[in-house]
């Protein structure tokens, strides 16, 4: 069977997307879903996403890891599919959709989109580092040398180590560039590797830096392998509310495999 796909990548997260509004996609197929990611057998990249129909929203958003499983949210995979509805004539300029993890507000503007993530009201601070779920479940803690850091040695030990074990937990590494701007490198599970940039991550890290007092501001820059996203919040006592997710999505080619 033809499969028409059309490739996206949000500051390097890069993603296969599919419109599965006629629900011909086999989801069950999980060693599919890993072929079509793979990057020498099949098309290549951090995951793929499906756009299905809603009842009241403007479109569902279903994502798959590159291992092939169905994963929690991801922020740069929502951020891209914005693009890809406005690509398909579903939205344009504004959109509203479902994910994993409940409903998301989004705009863009040329290849700019803003993401609106889900609240966080549950920062847990260790000796070594800090955890929180931003629609994924995030490690984070600092790192001096970050440029030569072995992040997949390392990254892979945390993911897998306690109390993360199998479920694991998205690893990130931050060293400070100024009092708003931070270098981010991050271990994804699912990935099982680095990837260039990560949504969530990036999101995970701005609001642990405020948390820490690392930074007093409330729209975070910051700089990854792929690129530079931004994130924007408003604090309420120990809630951290209305958080966007802000960068580039953009569309690299259309196929058939």
């Amino acid at each position: 069977m033809e499969q028409t796909f059309y490739k996206y990548q949000g500051t390097g997260n890069d993603f296969v997307m599919i419109d599965n509004r006629q629900q011909t996609f086999d989801k069950s197929n999980t060693k599919h879903i890993a072929f079509l990611c793979d990057r020498r057998f099949g098309i290549g990249a951090d995951g793929l996403i499906l756009l299905e129909n809603h009842k009241s929203l403007d479109f569902k958003m279903v994502y798959y890891n590159a291992d092939g499983n169905e994963s929690s949210m991801c922020g740069n995979g929502g951020r891209c599919l914005v693009a890809f509805a406005k690509q398909l004539g579903i939205i344009t300029d504004k959109a509203t959709f479902e994910a994993i993890d409940g409903p998301h507000y989004a705009t863009i503007n040329d290849n700019i989109v803003t993401l609106q993530m889900q609240d966080v009201n549950t920062v847990d601070k260790y000796d070594t580092h800090v955890f929180l779920n931003t629609g994924s479940p995030h490690h984070v803690q600092f790192e001096d040398h970050i440029e030569d850091f072995d992040i997949q040695t390392k990254g892979a030990n945390i993911r897998y180590g306690s109390p993360y074990n199998e479920a694991g937990s998205n690893v990130n590494f931050v060293k400070k560039i100024s009092d708003a701007t931070f270098a981010v490198r991050t271990y994804e599970r699912g990935v099982e590797g680095e990837t260039f940039s990560c949504g969530t991550g990036v999101t995970a890290v701005a609001i642990a830096m405020n948390f820490l007092g690392e930074t007093n501001q409330n729209l975070v820059t910051l700089q990854t392998q792929g690129g530079e996203l931004k994130v924007s919040f408003a604090k309420k006592g120990d809630l951290y509310t209305n958080v966007c997710l802000i960068g580039p999505a953009t569309f690299v080619f259309k196929g058939s495999i």
